[in-house]
């Protein structure tokens, strides 16, 4: 017969690397684009994600609301998604790029807390030594007064859009691993395709909602800021598309790895066009939360590599 062709070595991790390039290139637009507000440019991406999905949906058939029994599931997930963006992009517009970027890579650790509480999985003395460390990690990124004095220097702006921006970056990372969980939750019975619709629809009505409500509804006023919109819809959805492609051929281990390449990424994106030098004690919260993810990440790998040989056996 006819041999198989031999995937391409290393070409998931590559993938990885890819989309963690372009989730810190839409992330530098955002940082770009003026008196537009975060949930205005989350509005945006939802009408991406929903453009690209739609075709999905009619060619798999899978229709628009899910099995009866997953709906509520799918809502939360689309609900907390869509908070997570928000969130995330608003922490994105008002403190460093790389500050909050690190911030988003304590959800690992936060996803085996939650699902230890919520679905019952294991949680060892090592998942707590990881979960600590990323509090530590965000502890030097927000550096509070009260433990680092009242002069906290190497801040973007004013400490308090900073302590802000934390506050919203860490509810980000807690709605992404609740998201997870949900989605583990559900396991296979749902079409990923549906799970993003949710995602962005609910998205979509949640944010059109939140623009009325405080009256942020606005064009940008330059072309450039159009043209970044538009840039950060496509480059986010680019970045979601080799990201699902390298968890398809690779082992989430090693891409969970390989997508810390984020934070490395998002400090050079904001040396090289923000004009910006990440202080020390970035650096120390880096180092830490990178660790513990990476941390979680290999344990994980380790586990399901083990379970798989026993059932070989």
């Amino acid at each position: 017969g006819t041999k198989k062709k031999a995937a391409c070595p290393g070409l998931g991790l590559f993938y990885t690397i890819l989309s963690a390039f372009l989730f810190s290139v839409a992330s530098l637009f955002l940082k770009k684009i003026e008196d537009v507000h975060s949930v205005e440019v989350s509005a945006f991406r939802c009408v991406f994600q929903m453009a690209f999905v739609l075709p999905g949906l009619i060619y798999y058939k899978t229709g628009f609301l899910g099995p009866k029994d997953k709906r509520i599931f799918l809502f939360f997930r689309g609900f907390l998604g869509s908070t997570a963006m928000v969130l995330l992009y608003y922490a994105y517009q008002v403190m460093p790029l790389a500050d909050a970027t690190v911030i988003t890579f304590t959800s690992p650790v936060f996803t085996s807390l939650l699902a230890w509480i919520f679905l019952k999985e294991k949680y060892s003395l090592w998942d707590l030594l990881f979960t600590l460390f990323a509090i530590t990690g965000v502890i030097l990124i927000a550096r509070p007064p009260f433990l680092f004095g009242s002069r906290v220097t190497g801040i973007e702006g004013n400490y308090s859009d900073h302590l802000k921006g934390t506050i919203a970056a860490i509810a980000s990372t807690l709605s992404a691993a609740s998201t997870i969980v949900i989605l583990r939750k559900v396991g296979k019975s749902v079409h990923y395709f549906l799970s993003i619709w949710y995602y962005a629809v609910i998205g979509l009505i949640g944010c059109v909602i939140a623009l009325f409500v405080l009256n942020e509804w606005r064009l940008p006023h330059c072309g450039r800021d159009r043209v970044f919109l538009i840039l950060i819809g496509l480059l986010g959805l680019g970045g979601q598309i080799f990201l699902t492609k390298a968890l398809q051929i690779e082992k989430a281990g090693p891409v969970s790895i390989m997508k810390t390449m984020d934070v490395v990424f998002a400090f050079i994106l904001q040396v090289l066009f923000l004009n910006h030098l990440p202080t020390w004690w970035t650096v120390g919260g880096a180092l830490c939360v990178v660790a513990s993810s990476s941390g979680t990440a290999i344990r994980k790998w380790r586990h399901s590599v083990k379970k798989a040989k026993q059932r070989e056996i």
